[in-house]
């Protein structure tokens, strides 16, 4: 994963449908009445949030695919199931943080991907929750 630092000293503003139906339209979609403004409405923390492309396809399952990008918080505390971009041993890697095995002595890093594999992270391998993805952006065309 390329990680850059955001540039978020422009303003934004997009059209914004309030809801969007996935079935027959409504006569209301054509008053559109708010904004978007990635920044007011994105990014809580802009002096720790990032973004970085993803490579690979071990995320797959959760619709995080490669091409996408991923706007990450590093001043946000990790949880258990929390989405992470984690420093492994030298290299940058999204994936899903397991602590249930933590009383034991490890955490596990795992894919969403059944062909990709998982990483069990001990007090011997150089690791650090880099971020925390709070949002994936994806271009469909």
């Amino acid at each position: 994963m390329e990680l850059i630092k955001g540039e978020f000293k422009e303003k934004l503003d997009l059209q914004f449908a309030p809801s969007i139906r996935a079935g027959f339209p409504s006569p209301a979609d054509d008053y559109l009445s708010e904004s978007l403004d990635f920044n007011r409405d994105m990014i809580k923390h802009p002096e720790a949030t990032f973004y970085g492309r993803v490579k690979g396809d071990s995320m797959i399952g959760l619709g995080i695919e490669e091409g996408d990008i991923a706007v990450i918080d590093r001043s946000i505390e990790t949880e258990h199931s929390d989405i992470v971009v984690a420093y492994i041993n030298g290299d940058f890697n999204v994936k899903l943080l397991d602590l249930t095995h933590k009383k034991d002595g490890y955490i596990e890093l795992k894919s969403a991907n059944p062909k990709s594999p998982n990483f069990r992270i001990d007090e011997y391998d150089n690791f650090q929750v880099w971020g925390v993805v709070i949002w994936t952006i994806k271009k469909w065309k």
